[in-house]
């Protein structure tokens, strides 16, 4: 495993004295995207994504990299997270830690206010993060610039985030504007007991800071897909266009909604229920050396390029970034062996992600354990020939209702409120029974 050494920094564009900062989880560990900030003389701004270089740790076809490759993403389960590449590398030698020097792969922006972007380089950097922000505290200072209060001691970055959330905010209008899907999912979090026992369930809605984050390392991963142009073979992060008639039954549904709304007794619980028969419609996004675009975000080109620290095809799109980009090489792959690796890649994906899925229900169904027997809130989300889904307005928990306890099934449609009784939860199977009460 190789460590930094200073010919190496020479060889790099030194962006040690530029403002630099990383926001993230406040749990998190594994730092692998920074952002910095400067002014131009001319107005305009410098703007640079940083993304810790895990290329020059990691050299194909060794031990390592061939185990990042066998696992190819990390796990994060709601007790644990199962690393891609070992903890020396991603909380240590590669993670973006505060006041320490860190090798970057990083795409410079030169930005006007208008949040459009006049040129670009990308380029292997050395960085030096001035700060660590959370987003809960990078939030704070958004909305205390909003509300005209700024008493904190980092004046410059106060200033700079702001800019940098009025740039995200254009950024993400255009996105929209151009089509792109926008689901706003809560994000599910467990309180867990000294014995790992959930004892409470709380979401988290995205906010601006979240928003910040996104929208840049989009701009970072549209520009390298673009800067590579067409004709060599790529990894690109594709997804095509949605079943058709999933989308007539949303329609279809929607229509419902609005003619019977006056029955609905919750109208958030609804729209995430129409938010996820709209992820149900969806293609399933992918890894392929074959671009067909990002309908999700409505982009031509896209790929994954912001977080090598956790998924492998970043790491393989860093090393094709190198060849065609930084120092014109030709690949040792060829275009077959680069889709096989882009499948292996994209299965490796939905195992992980069905993981995380049956973690997150097992603990459902753990906290739910201790609620056997109450009376609760819920909305249909789906109905099938041996009974219907029920997710619980508070919890999210979703249970099954059986048809032979339906008095009168055809009573009921999908996004009905019910009020259901917990009656069962057999925690190892993660499944939960429900009674109408």
């Amino acid at each position: 495993m190789k460590m930094i050494d200073e010919k190496e920094i020479l060889r790099r564009r030194d962006m040690r004295d530029v403002l630099t900062f990383t926001i993230d989880p406040a749990d998190a560990k594994d730092f692998d995207d920074a952002i910095s900030f400067a002014y131009n003389d001319d107005g305009t701004y410098q703007i640079g994504i940083h993304i810790a270089d895990v290329s020059y740790y990691v050299k194909p076809n060794t031990p390592i990299d061939d185990e990042a490759y066998k696992r190819g993403t990390s796990v994060y389960l709601v007790d644990r997270v199962i690393p891609m590449l070992p903890e020396e590398l991603c909380n240590d030698l590669c993670s973006l830690r505060p006041n320490e020097d860190k090798l970057c792969m990083s795409v410079v922006f030169t930005m006007d206010s208008n949040a459009q972007v006049l040129k670009y380089k990308i380029c292997r950097t050395v960085i030096r993060s001035d700060a660590r922000l959370n987003y809960r505290q990078a939030q704070d200072i958004i909305d205390r610039y909003q509300d005209g209060v700024i008493t904190l001691s980092l004046p410059m970055q106060v200033e700079v985030l702001c800019i940098l959330n009025s740039l995200a905010k254009k950024l993400r209008a255009e996105r929209i504007a151009n089509g792109a899907l926008t689901i706003e999912q809560d994000e599910i979090h467990f309180r867990l007991d000294e014995n790992k026992h959930p004892v409470e369930i709380y979401f988290e809605q995205p906010d601006d800071a979240h928003h910040l984050i996104e929208e840049f390392m989009l701009l970072a991963n549209k520009t390298v897909a673009k800067s590579v142009g067409s004709g060599r073979p790529f990894v690109y992060r594709v997804h095509d266009l949605p079943d058709s008639e999933k989308l007539d039954e949303i329609k279809k549904f929607k229509k419902r909604f609005a003619l019977t709304k006056g029955r609905r007794a919750n109208g958030q619980a609804l729209q995430r229920v129409v938010d996820m028969l709209t992820i149900r419609a969806q293609a399933k996004a992918v890894y392929s050396t074959y671009n067909i675009g990002h309908y999700g975000l409505a982009f031509s080109h896209y790929t994954h390029f912001t977080s090598p620290i956790r998924r492998y095809p970043d790491l393989m799109v860093h090393r094709l970034v190198e060849k065609y980009i930084l120092t014109g090489k030709p690949i040792s792959l060829t275009r077959e062996e680069l889709e096989d690796k882009c499948e292996h890649c994209s299965a490796c994906e939905q195992e992980a992600a069905q993981a995380e899925r049956d973690s997150v229900k097992f603990f459902q169904a753990m906290w739910l354990k201790d609620h056997v027997g109450e009376i609760l809130p819920g909305h249909i989300t789906s109905i099938t020939d041996f009974g219907f889904f029920v997710q619980l307005d508070q919890s999210r928990c979703e249970g099954l209702v059986h048809m032979m306890t339906i008095e009168h099934p055809e009573d009921f449609v999908l996004g009905d409120p019910v009020t259901v009784q917990v009656v069962r939860v057999d925690v190892n199977k993660a499944q939960i029974d429900l009674e109408l009460a």
